[in-house]
């Protein structure tokens, strides 16, 4: 048995291009466009790659994109005023303050000062409690794009015993979340987990978000699962790969996604349909205008 692929470069462009077609209609309705600011401090190289590649995704969307480029030595209390400008500032449906940050900031309250309804990273306190409240508002964008990927691949997971490896709050444990608002028996592995292999090993749904490669071995895969790997990892020889040990795992997996090209585009499509909902949500907010 050979796993079948889950496309998230093919899915994800269909994200992007639904984006804009909404943003199209927005337009014909006589509405503004919708606005996302991303900041980064700092020369860390692989941020100004995702930076990149937000901008040109909201290029393609029809989405505004503020880019907010900040020396290594700005002080927390210079970004808390850019934050507060941002929150202020109408155009600006969403703001994503790009991490990691330079070790002298704190980013916990810097997170935090982002209002609720532009936070379309999802990691405000706000939005992970709505979360778990099953009342989701503006959801974090990987675990979002998980769920897409398996509607978008007619997997149904309701009732299944899924287990998630790895307990961040960007990833981890808000996925754990929307797999129990899906329905499954959730399991979350972290690193006091005491038998990581056996957790494994009962999982028909297995998610895998660490960042540490090969940490999943591929013989522990159960037969038919349905493995998703978030992990991406960069070897010594330029190559790209993933938490799981790819090649065994797909001998005995039903689906996977591939490192590259599975999770990995799902998060800036996410991110776009984040910032239009956060759009809606700022029109359904906005006074009516005064009657003649």
């Amino acid at each position: 048995m050979t796993a079948q692929r889950i496309d998230g470069k093919a899915v994800a462009a269909e994200v992007r291009q639904q984006v804009a077609r909404q943003v199209e209609a927005r337009h014909a309705e006589g509405k503004r466009t919708p606005g996302l600011a991303v900041i980064v401090v700092g020369d860390d190289p692989a941020s100004h790659v995702y930076v990149s590649n937000k901008h040109r995704a909201c290029e393609q969307a029809g989405v505004l994109s503020f880019r907010h480029t900040l020396p290594d030595d700005t002080t927390q209390q210079a970004l808390e005023r850019l934050i507060d400008d941002l929150n202020a500032d109408p155009r600006v449906d969403g703001i994503l303050l790009q991490l990691p940050l330079p070790a002298h900031l704190d980013e916990r309250p810097l997170l935090e000062r982002i209002l609720p309804d532009k936070d379309v990273d999802g990691f405000h306190p706000y939005n992970l409690g709505r979360l778990a409240q099953r009342l989701p508002l503006l959801r974090p964008c990987t675990p979002k794009g998980v769920m897409t990927l398996l509607a978008a691949s007619g997997l149904k997971v309701r009732g299944l015993d899924a287990t998630v490896v790895g307990a961040s709050n960007i990833v981890g444990r808000p996925m754990a979340l929307e797999l129990m608002l899906a329905g499954c028996t959730t399991t979350v592995c972290h690193r006091f987990t005491r038998d990581l292999e056996a957790h494994v090993r009962r999982a028909e749904l297995l998610v895998v978000a660490v960042g540490k490669p090969g940490i999943v071995k591929g013989e522990w895969v159960r037969d038919d699962a349905i493995v998703i790997d978030v992990g991406i990892n960069r070897e010594a020889d330029g190559r790209l790969v993933g938490d799981v040990e790819f090649g065994p795992a797909a001998e005995r997996a039903s689906w996977i996604t591939p490192v590259p090209g599975g999770v990995g585009p799902m998060t800036v499509a996410s991110l776009l349909e984040n910032t239009l909902h956060a759009a809606e949500l700022h029109d359904a907010m906005a006074p009516a205008s005064p009657q003649d």
